[in-house]
């Protein structure tokens, strides 16, 4: 497969790069509450203490700082709530090891450690992972929309910024999504899971010449600060529960951009409302 820089150019002084799932798209609670606990009650037999549990899936993965962490990381650190407060989890060390040792997070690595170990835990969050996908996949298309506002405002941004989708998400899926609600005509540039992690795909942006004080992420989860800080750029928030006032106020981010005021003070204040409201 081609890199998906290929043709690639810087046309605007600035440039924003915008997450997904949880930011753009409102994807991220329904495809926890409907998908990724519920499949996992299921698989472990849990419906004993389900509310408790999927109470606890969902503030792992969706409300505090641990927001957007990988699939099998939210899952190990759930088994092992389960298994000291409600049941034992047969074979957990298994995969609480393999969630700490191993390069690649996935499916496919998922089920050759599985095969390799002979693991029933492994087994399982394999079985569990395949059946949240298909989960997902059922999902009705229009209950998976962008939040209100968000088509404006990047049509916005897009008047004086080169605007990059950075997704850890699946590159079909979140292209579709922007397809189908409009949001891709405000796009110069698609990268997702196959371009590598955020980090990565906003450095590899930054050698097409952008200032570095002329660049902002917009994303939802710590993972999206992570990059952008890593990197010394600026961080626009998402707020989880406020993403539509959240969308509503990336005007004045905008106009901190032009102006050459986002860092200091008001990049603080983003930062400081956005842990405080994942904490």
């Amino acid at each position: 497969m081609s890199s998906p820089f290929v043709g690639y150019a810087k046309k605007k002084d600035f440039l924003v790069c915008i997450d997904s799932d949880g930011c753009a798209i409102d994807s991220m609670d329904i495809k926890h509450i409907r998908c990724f606990g519920p499949c996992m009650v299921a698989e472990w037999g849990l419906d004993k203490n389900r509310d408790e549990i999927l109470k606890r899936w969902d503030e792992i993965n969706l409300y505090t700082m641990t927001r957007g962490i990988n699939r099998f990381k939210g899952l190990a650190a759930i088994l092992k709530e389960v298994n000291e407060q409600y049941e034992k989890i047969e074979d957990l060390d298994t995969l609480l090891t393999w969630v700490d040792e191993t390069d690649e997070l996935s499916n496919a690595a998922v089920k050759a450690a599985a095969e390799e170990k002979h693991s029933i835990c492994l087994e399982k969050a394999l079985r569990w992972s395949e059946a949240v996908n298909e989960s997902i996949r059922a999902l009705p298309e229009e209950e998976v929309r962008p939040f209100d506002g968000v088509k404006e405002k990047i049509a916005m941004l897009h008047e004086f910024c080169d605007v990059a989708i950075v997704s850890s998400a699946n590159y079909e899926a979140v292209k579709e999504e922007w397809t189908r609600y409009g949001l891709i005509d405000h796009v110069d540039i698609v990268l997702a899971q196959n371009a590598g992690s955020k980090k990565s795909c906003i450095e590899k942006l930054l050698t097409y010449g952008y200032d570095k004080e002329h660049v902002m992420m917009t994303g939802d989860a710590p993972g999206d600060m992570d990059a952008a800080q890593k990197n010394g750029v600026f961080y626009y928030p998402i707020l989880v529960k406020h993403e539509t006032q959240s969308w509503a106020e990336i005007t004045e981010a905008a106009e901190h951009l032009k102006a050459g005021t986002y860092g200091g003070e008001y990049q603080d204040m983003l930062i400081k409302k956005f842990t405080d409201n994942l904490s």
